[in-house]
């Protein structure tokens, strides 16, 4: 185990080294959380408004310009990453727990058990995410909680299937049938042997999660059900920005460009974790 653990250490260490985008993609989410985590620096205050200088174009004065209200928008931008990096962490996390507890008792316990949760992971993946959460969301005040309780509550399926599928496999391993033999409790197997053995499966689907959540946001931001103003997210921005898409097309680019970048970054990281998970696959 620890042979291959050292082997699989290694490997990541070339890939690091080898895959520039992979660097490229570390550095920027470094990069965006460290702004947005000091964006309180900035000399503008997000929400003061400004009419007599709408609309300006970047400058000097304002990096990225001023948006409808005269606001600097590069202030705007970093505020707006901490709602989304928060939201895509906090959510992310919240769907996680559920989608390892979920697998894991299903794929160890078996049975009535492993069938009924897994009816209820097919009857909820076959509602289109979309309709789900926004029938879910009428009935929630809209704003940041929300949003993060509906995303971290409607998207842990995929996580419970893939970490259901570890457990089946892990549980068959000599060391947990032989726990079993000696009568160790069930939630001490759980968190001695099955557990750690599933751990790379959930790190993998976490940080797609975070990619995931991050998109969701933006896109229920964009249709109007996400955080709402003052607060900005990047979303938000991109619906605000709909409008006067012929007058400040820096509104649209500016934001979509730092989801994508964001999206595409933790999906990288993701493929090089994913090493630990699948010793053979190798970053492209």
């Amino acid at each position: 185990m620890i042979s291959v653990r050292n082997r699989q250490l290694r490997q990541l260490h070339r890939e690091f080294k080898r895959s520039r985008d992979l660097i490229l993609a570390v550095a920027f989410l470094l990069f965006i959380s460290f702004i947005s985590i000091f964006a309180f620096l900035s000399p503008y205050d997000p929400d003061t408004i400004d009419v007599l200088h709408r609309f300006e174009g970047p400058s000097v004065k304002h990096w990225f310009g001023t948006d409808d209200l005269g606001r600097d928008y590069l202030t705007r931008i970093l505020y707006g990453g901490r709602i989304s990096l928060a939201v895509g962490i906090v959510a992310m996390s919240i769907s996680t727990i559920i989608g390892v507890f979920v697998g894991i008792v299903a794929g160890y316990m078996g049975g009535v058990v492993d069938n009924l949760l897994m009816r209820l992971v097919d009857i909820l993946s076959s509602i289109p995410w979309m309709i789900l959460v926004t029938v879910v969301s009428i009935y929630l005040r809209p704003g940041l909680q929300a949003i993060i309780l509906v995303i971290g509550l409607f998207t842990w399926m995929s996580i419970a299937r893939l970490v259901r599928a570890e457990t089946l496999r892990v549980k068959e391993r000599e060391y947990v049938l032989y726990a079993q033999a000696i009568h160790q409790l069930s939630t001490v197997i759980i968190l001695r042997h099955i557990l750690p053995a599933v751990l790379p499966t959930i790190i993998v689907a976490a940080t797609n999660g975070i990619a995931n959540a991050i998109m969701m946001e933006s896109a229920l931001s964009f249709l109007g059900m996400g955080v709402q103003q003052p607060v900005s997210s990047w979303g938000s921005m991109l619906n605000r920005a709909q409008g006067v898409l012929h007058t400040a097309p820096y509104m649209a680019i500016l934001p979509g460009i730092m989801i994508i970048l964001t999206v595409y970054s933790f999906n990288k990281i993701g493929s090089m974790i994913r090493i630990f998970a699948e010793p053979r696959t190798s970053l492209k």
